[in-house]
Formats: structure tokens, sequence, C-alpha cells
């Protein structure tokens, strides 16, 4: 209920991000939320693992670049289709509104 509340929400093309700064300051927790429009359950688990995938390595490449907090990424039936690379961009830019978003376009 809180993340609905009081967290931040940003969407780029096929993906969404709520954001709530929560709990310990150097844990991350996310949650995919992927709608049955997307396809079955085995293509929505699909697309969680991919989505999993890219979040694990942008925050090994980059430390940070992924924040500490409780993030629940929503994706839409227009995601499945997304090539690794279009997938891995559609994220990073997704970050970096969330990033403007809580800073204004300063630095942290």
């Amino acid at each position: 209920m809180a993340l609905r509340a009081r967290g931040i929400r940003v969407r780029r093309g096929p993906l969404a991000l709520t954001f709530l700064a929560e709990g310990e300051a150097d844990t991350t927790r996310v949650a995919y939320a992927i709608t049955k429009r997307v396809g079955g359950a085995v293509e929505r688990n699909r697309l969680r693992r991919r989505l999993r995938a890219v979040f694990v390595d942008l925050a090994r490449e980059a430390p940070g670049s992924v924040p500490a907090g409780v993030l629940l990424v929503s994706a839409g039936p227009d995601v499945s289709g997304r090539d690794p690379e279009e997938l891995r961009n559609d994220v990073k830019r997704l970050l970096a509104a969330l990033e403007t978003r809580r800073f204004g376009g300063e630095a942290p």
C-alpha cells in the first residue's frame, strides 16, 4: 500500500516503474507486474526472467544505477516482442527517468 501511496512513478515506452526508498539503505527489492495481455504464463515468466537479468546486469556493470529501495516494474503487451538490446535500453531509459524525477536532474 505504501508503494502506491508514496512511491515515485515513471513510464517510458512499454515499461513503468514505481519506486519507494524504504527499508535498509543498501538493499534493493524488485517485483514485477506483468499483465495477462502479454501472453500466457510461460511468456510472462520468460519476460520476468529477461527483465530480472537486465536489472542484475545493470547493477553489476554500473553500481548505483539501480537505486536501493523497493521497485515495482510493470510491463505491457508491447514489451514481449523486444529484442534483448531494446529491452535493456528501455530499462536504462526507465531508470534515467526515475533519477531525473527523484533528483530533478541533479546528481545524487
